[in-house]
């Protein structure tokens, strides 16, 4: 069929750019108000050493579900004390005890109203089916521009994600209410507050209890995609694990959430009824703990020290001494850390998240002419699209210009001669590359952007062609990170091989996997090694098991990058 695409993604961004603009000072509270409620939530979690939250966490689980799950949780808390994740720990149950109070907030009460009104429970219902089948990554998009990179997006999408059960439950939990009770109660008179409160509730509490905990564990579920977008915790030290191929690390960090998962289930499975309630009262135990909590955080308030960083007008004030960083794998996080120490910010902090969070924030701060520093590099489209300008880098903490070299697996050029000579002969410009780029970004597809640069450069394709055999639909599988760079070079190569008579499939993968992919052989080639800084390490771990082929473009950069008005020139002017 030829009839014209519906442009609903165009229709999508737009309503998002205008909620973005015209929310701005609401988007601003919400931030606020979580911020403060997670920064609460982590120095009272965090007040003393961590054998005092173990030791109370212990006697709930134990009060909650008897002595064996409280020797369990004992044992398994200290090993995440032992094994370095108490402080991700701690954020990880700040961040997920956050979501769940707000899906109990806002879910219980749109759950009452369901279940009391068919209209809404019509209106609600396909809503609920929306939020549980679309993928939980898309929700970040939003939430970025929205509250901007950090915990809050995180939050706000885990939220979205894991309130559903809640509501659902409330409303069942409700409608299973038998109506011989609910005849009773209208029989002697109740008003629906009180029906509402003293029968219906009380009856439906173990169904909106389930709900609760099957929304708390969605939440939990969340933590690693909401590292995405700079979510700390034990998500993000999950992410940084799979990014480098650290096996260790990532066992480590994923015990740990697998270790509060089953505290925080059997916690809220037994809160109804405790396996020690007959020993002493729940109200009692429950009382103490809140009143823990409460000491604790006027205690926190009124002892803490705000400690001021520097200059509130400085570019350090401005900018809350963060420098907005991309996926926790890529090199020039390596890079950037390095110039951190080197040139003594210790005040500064780099958030990880991922380029497309990157992007994001920079645009947003862009359009309101704000400050912002983010790590960057060229080619980009982000310097045609924005008046960007490096930070000098007196110390040359990132290396002078960058090569982006083609890699193919061993064996390659003995099972696909004429794909190997085709990538052996592969090179272009940097004006080459930023015009798919240029035309990915305003939304072609990245096949259809290449296949245009490709018609219009036939001259530049006969010379990578020339002399290479001609493929017998022999399959190829190249893989690349998801840099804007690396999505147009790999798909330009990718139609071309497909020309020359190759099944070409393409995967992108984190900057770990690539290189890993590529040497043990389930990956046949990439044209995405930027050398010799931003991937030497990768290549030094893998460099004896895959070909290199040399550069397919010359001439790229990386760096600290601001916009033109922001009046800073150099990485020591952020001191």
């Amino acid at each position: 069929m030829n009839m014209p695409k519906i442009p609903l993604g165009a229709w999508v961004d737009s309503l998002v750019d205008w909620i973005t603009i015209a929310f701005a000072g609401l988007f601003s509270i919400i931030t606020s108000a979580i911020e403060g409620l997670l920064n609460i939530l982590i120095n009272v979690m965090s007040f003393g050493p961590p054998i005092v939250l173990i030791i109370i966490l212990t006697l709930l689980v134990t009060y909650t579900s008897r002595w064996p799950l409280g020797i369990f949780t004992l044992i398994s808390l200290l090993l995440i004390d032992n094994l370095g994740y108490w402080d991700s720990s701690i954020q990880t149950l700040a961040i997920v005890i956050l979501s769940g109070f707000l899906t109990i907030l806002i879910g219980i009460p749109i759950g009452i109203w369901c279940a009391q009104s068919n209209t809404v429970r019509k209106i609600i219902t396909p809503i609920l089916d929306f939020m549980q089948t679309m993928p939980a990554f898309v929700y970040l998009i939003p939430s970025i521009l929205f509250f901007g990179i950090g915990v809050v997006p995180g939050i706000i999408a885990s939220f979205i994600f894991a309130i559903a059960p809640t509501i659902r439950m409330t409303n069942l939990g409700i409608q299973e209410v038998p109506k011989d009770l609910i005849e009773a109660s209208d029989a002697f008179g109740s008003t629906s507050s009180q029906k509402l409160f003293k029968v219906q509730l009380p009856l439906a509490t173990p169904t909106i209890l389930a709900g609760v905990n099957q929304s708390i564990m969605l939440a939990l579920s969340m933590v690693v995609t909401a590292s995405l977008v700079g979510a700390p915790g034990l998500g993000a030290d999950v992410y940084r694990a799979v990014s480098q191929i650290n096996v260790g690390e990532g066992f480590e960090a994923g015990l740990s959430i697998v270790f509060i998962a089953i505290i925080l289930d059997r916690i809220t499975q037994n809160l109804r009824k405790p396996a020690y309630e007959h020993i002493l009262s729940r109200k009692i135990v429950f009382s103490i703990l809140a009143a823990l909590v409460v000491v604790t955080a006027l205690f926190g308030a009124f002892t803490k020290e705000n400690a001021v960083k520097g200059d509130p007008n400085s570019i350090g004030g401005q900018t809350d001494y963060t420098i907005i960083g991309i996926e926790p794998g890529a090199g020039i996080m390596n890079q950037s850390r390095d110039a951190i120490e080197k040139y003594g910010l210790d005040n500064w902090q780099l958030v990880e998240g991922s380029s497309a969070a990157m992007v994001a924030e920079l645009k947003k701060a862009y359009n309101k002419k704000e400050p912002i520093i983010v790590t960057g590099w060229s080619p980009h489209w982000m310097f045609s699209t924005y008046d960007l300008k490096y930070l000098d880098d007196p110390k040359n903490t990132y290396g002078g210009s960058e090569d982006i070299n083609t890699i193919v697996r061993k064996g390659f050029k003995e099972d696909a001669p004429g794909a190997y000579t085709i990538l052996d002969q592969f090179s272009w410009k940097t004006s080459d590359l930023e015009e798919v780029m240029v035309d990915v970004t305003g939304g072609m597809d990245p096949s259809k952007a290449a296949e245009k640069w490709i018609n219009a450069n036939q001259d530049k394709v006969a010379e990578w062609t020339k002399g290479a055999q001609a493929g017998n639909g022999e399959s190829i599988k190249l893989v690349y990170v998801a840099w804007d760079t690396e999505i147009a070079s790999t798909n330009v190569i990718g139609k071309i091989l497909e020309q020359n008579g190759y099944r070409v499939t393409l995967s992108q993968v984190e900057v770990g996997p690539m290189f890993a992919g590529v040497a043990n052989g389930s990956a046949d080639a990439m044209v995405s090694a930027w050398l010799p800084s931003t991937h030497l390490e990768y290549y030094n771990t893998y460099k004896n098991d895959f070909d290199d082929l040399g550069p397919n473009l010359k001439g790229t950069k990386t760096g600290l990058v601001v916009p033109k008005y922001v009046d800073i020139n150099s990485i020591e002017d952020l001191k």
